[in-house]
């Protein structure tokens, strides 16, 4: 019988994902983290410090999971994972405003 431990990491303002530890979430290197931030699927404050220096939301967490499952199951490129993540976000905002309105 095996013995798995699981590990929970607690992702927040006071202990934000490093660039590797979000490309490790995501079975990604650390190129990859690189050209989500180019793409602006995920943000960086200082986009001009290398990578080993970024930090990641647990809302970064999410975009870059997104992301990768659009490439994993619909072969899709990180522009078009971009571009499909803005539509699917602006989409949710428009059913938001809708529904405050009582329309919807």
């Amino acid at each position: 019988m095996a013995n798995f431990s699981s590990v929970t990491t607690t992702i927040g303002v006071s202990h934000p994902l490093a660039a590797n530890e979000l490309a490790h979430a995501c079975g990604a290197d650390t190129a990859w983290v690189v050209q989500l931030v180019e793409v602006g699927i995920v943000q960086v404050d200082t986009s001009d410090a290398p990578p080993e220096r970024w930090a990641f939301s647990s809302a970064d967490l999410q975009h870059a999971l997104e992301a990768r499952r659009l490439e994993r199951d619909f072969g899709v490129n990180l522009d078009a994972a971009a571009l499909i993540l803005d539509l699917q976000h602006e989409v949710r905002r428009l059913k938001a405003v809708l529904q405050a309105h009582g329309v919807g």
